[in-house]
């Protein structure tokens, strides 16, 4: 059979993907790239791993559903799966509405999936994937689920608990991939700080970054998705003496003000949020921090999302992202409050929040105007590498472009660069000879 798994939402959506697709070849079914286009593909399934986070992805998952479907109702395709988050949250609205899928399936049921497709789940594959990213670079999810219950998010109740993956398997995994040629390991996970308490009763990320750094071939370790309540101050002496950590810290924050964080039910106000970024700075001097923040709350108002600007005018985050409050069903948030903020107010809030981070960033990119820096490369196109240093994190963040020939870089080394260029997203640099 020849299966074409397409996948949406984040990149922890695309760690299982990785691993769906290694029972699938280990199983003996073909599977054609993501990137071919549909229509041109010969294939005999569609599988759709779906986002069902916020509204925009859950609509980008149901129209990816629908184009599906139009192939198979033109013969060009004979079976349609769905899997994943969407799935696993409107299942029986799904089979309801879109009854030309052949099934849906939740977020753990792998096995049955394969079995849908004349396959069978292979425990000896479980720590093995194959990457859908570039080679030299790949996500490591460390754990499952999340016992935060943040008002506004549906997660827990789609994932479930918080479940670590043991240190050992992780440290297999991350063995294979550096095997294949991953050179920088991304750490993800709803909550990645609070890795271990399940398992061991207490916070083991410090040791587990320490290890993943010492694996042969390893070069880059990044953190991504830390929770801010209760951070382990361990975590930021780890990245400030370990090498092979980059000095990059994501963490979403999701706003500054008192009222509206307590709303969100995150365990955390504005002096504590204020404090653990200075304390961030001062432990892990020159650290490019990201953060996500909501706007469009229903607790924020004109004053709140003052405070909120505020904030991120005094904190001058290196990288910052930002989305719109939408209510989602089955949350604390959907049950007991009224989204009564229009959708004009917060995109017009959005767009100011992110109009003055264009002025954070670009003063920052400018500030490493002259720097040589190690630049990792991941492709070659149109007379320029794009790479990333340690303040980038792949997807997410700027590139740093390079003008060179094609002979001059390979994708996955890694080279010096002289920052020539600077605007609030890219950056221009020249090759330095070593």
């Amino acid at each position: 059979m020849k299966v074409q798994l397409i996948t949406l939402g984040c990149s922890k959506n695309r760690v299982d993907s990785e691993h769906l697709l290694r029972q699938m070849k280990g199983n003996g079914l073909t599977v054609i790239p993501e990137t071919a286009p549909l229509e041109g593909a010969d294939v005999d399934a569609i599988v759709i791993n779906t986002c069902g986070f916020i509204q925009d992805a859950k609509e980008e998952s149901i129209d990816a559903i629908f184009t599906a479907v139009e192939l198979k109702r033109r013969q060009l395709v004979k079976y349609v799966y769905v899997l994943g988050c969407l799935s696993e949250r409107y299942r029986d609205e799904l089979i309801a509405e879109i009854p030309e899928v052949d099934a849906f399936f939740g977020v753990s049921d792998t096995a049955k999936l394969l079995e849908a497709l004349g396959a069978r789940y292979n425990k000896r594959f479980a720590q093995e994937r194959v990457l859908t990213t570039p080679s030299h670079y790949a996500y490591l999810k460390i754990s499952e689920g999340c016992d935060r219950k943040c008002a506004y998010c549906a997660i827990p109740g789609i994932r479930g608990a918080y479940r670590s993956v043991p240190m050992e398997l992780l440290l297999k995994e991350a063995q294979g991939l550096a095997r294949k040629g991953v050179k920088e390991l991304i750490v993800v996970a709803q909550d990645t700080t609070y890795y271990g308490l399940d398992i061991y009763k207490k916070r083991m990320l410090a040791p587990l970054l320490n290890t993943l750094a010492a694996v042969e071939g390893i070069e880059w370790v990044r953190l991504l998705y830390s929770y801010p309540a209760d951070f382990p101050e361990d975590v930021l002496e780890e990245i400030a003496t370990n090498e092979k950590i980059c000095k990059y810290l994501d963490i979403p924050l999701q706003h500054s003000s008192s009222k509206v964080l307590s709303a969100m039910k995150r365990n955390i106000d504005d002096k504590q949020t204020k404090d653990l970024v200075k304390k961030i700075r001062k432990a892990v001097p020159g650290v490019a921090l990201r953060t996500t923040l909501m706007v469009g709350h229903p607790f924020e108002g004109a004053a709140e999302f003052k405070e909120l600007l505020s904030f991120v005018k005094s904190a001058r985050f290196e990288r910052l992202g930002a989305f719109t409050y939408s209510e989602e069903e089955g949350t604390y948030g959907a049950r007991f409050y009224k989204d009564t903020i229009s959708v004009r107010v917060k995109q017009e809030r959005f767009n100011e929040l992110m109009d003055l981070q264009s002025e954070v960033s670009l003063n920052f990119n400018k500030s490493r105007l002259g720097n040589i820096e190690k630049v990792l490369i991941d492709f070659y196109e149109d007379g320029y590498a794009h790479g990333r240093s340690q303040y980038e994190a792949p997807e997410v963040d700027g590139e740093i472009l390079i003008e060179c020939k094609p002979s001059d870089v390979k994708a996955g080394e890694f080279v010096l660069a002289k920052i020539t260029e600077a605007d609030c997203y890219d950056l221009k640099a020249e090759l330095v000879k070593q």
